[in-house]
């Protein structure tokens, strides 16, 4: 018996509730992706768990190309390979555990209709963070509340103000499971973004210690002064290793547009936590779906676009976790002090310790 064949019941189990989820049935064409030997014994779940759901799924491997390095984004081996990408296109259900956000390809896709579900982080966050009906719902309500709002506004006490003018670009719901011809989602997840209008994005940010720099999947130590005037951060200030960290990082790119404001947003997955990093002992295994999708964290960003339908394909990706911030549209409350309160949106257990 070689390596490949053994197959781990639980993880097929696993595998089997999130792609009912999806709603994977019989017939369907599923692709899994992987790249070179990454995720052997979840490119043989999958197979199992689609297989028993009626649907016909294979796997399709590529080589990796080592020499990219963190925050890289838009850049993968599917690549330039067209056949593969009609082939692909053609599928009812992707399954990526190679990294296609914000390529030209996962796009293609979408539109051509495929579900994608993108899948990086070993089983136990996905069994911690497993998707629900009821974030599901939250979520899409939140994305429903955001998509009428023409102005987001983030403040905190520690000086963060800086007003988003919306109505550009859509809105994106992550809640950890595909289920729509042409859905992206990020299983595990929970949150909701969009993007500011181009070149209406003015004020300040101030990043404070226990913010994350999820590029590096750590904690701040050091306040860092964002200053974005026009969508662009024009100034980095701090006198601590973090800004010298990010201003040299985000230079070293030499892409103006890597300064460019991302998509904004919040997290809403209660049972995500912020403190992660800090308990796991598998950090370097693990991605960063804990850190983007915490009940209550403003998700700023800086990079790419283009999975909001803008042209900024940037490889410089940088998200930002931010703790203890209040977020309004359109005057409306619906993070106060990293907590949510909007009633829509909001889950009673789920309270913020005090003094965020």
């Amino acid at each position: 018996m070689t390596a490949s064949s053994i197959v781990d019941f639980d993880l097929v189990e696993l595998f089997l509730e999130e792609l009912r989820l999806c709603k994977v049935s019989e017939g369907e064409q599923i692709a899994i992706l992987n790249a070179g030997a990454e995720w052997p014994d979840y490119v043989q779940a999958l197979l199992k768990a689609a297989g028993r759901l009626g649907a016909q799924a294979f796997n399709v491997n590529v080589q990796r190309d080592q020499t990219l390095r963190a925050a890289v984004q838009g850049r993968h081996p599917f690549a330039g390979r067209e056949l593969l990408l009609d082939m692909l296109k053609r599928c009812d259900m992707v399954v990526d555990l190679v990294g296609l956000l914000f390529s030209r390809e996962q796009l293609d896709m979408q539109k051509a209709g495929v579900r994608i579900l993108r899948i990086m982080e070993p089983p136990h966050v996905l069994r911690a963070m497993f998707p629900t009906r009821e974030l599901a719902q939250r979520v899409e309500r939140g994305r429903e509340i955001l998509m009428q709002a023409k102005r987001l506004h983030i403040t905190s006490r520690f000086g963060t103000d800086i007003t988003y003018e919306l109505g550009q670009y859509p809105v994106i719901s992550e809640y950890g499971y595909t289920d729509q011809p042409g859905r992206w989602d990020h299983f595990p997840s929970g949150f909701v973004f969009t993007q500011g209008n181009d070149g209406q994005v003015d004020g300040t940010v101030v990043l404070r210690q226990g913010d994350i720099l999820a590029a590096f999947k750590r904690y701040l130590q050091s306040d860092v002064v964002l200053t974005v005037e026009r969508g662009y951060v024009t100034k980095v200030e701090g006198s601590g290793m973090d800004a010298d960290l990010l201003r040299t990082y985000v230079a070293g790119f030499n892409d103006p547009r890597a300064y460019a404001i991302s998509h904004i947003g919040w997290g809403m997955n209660d049972a995500a936590r912020w403190y992660h990093f800090e308990a796991t002992r598998r950090l370097h295994d693990e991605h960063v779906m804990n850190a983007l999708s915490f009940y209550g964290n403003v998700l700023f960003s800086l990079g790419p676009n283009v999975e909001l339908g803008g042209t900024n394909d940037t490889a410089c990706h940088m998200d930002i976790p931010m703790r203890g911030c209040s977020l309004t549209l359109d005057g409306t409350e619906i993070v106060r002090d990293g907590d949510v309160v909007h009633p829509e949106l909001r889950v009673e257990k789920a309270v913020n310790p005090p003094g965020w």
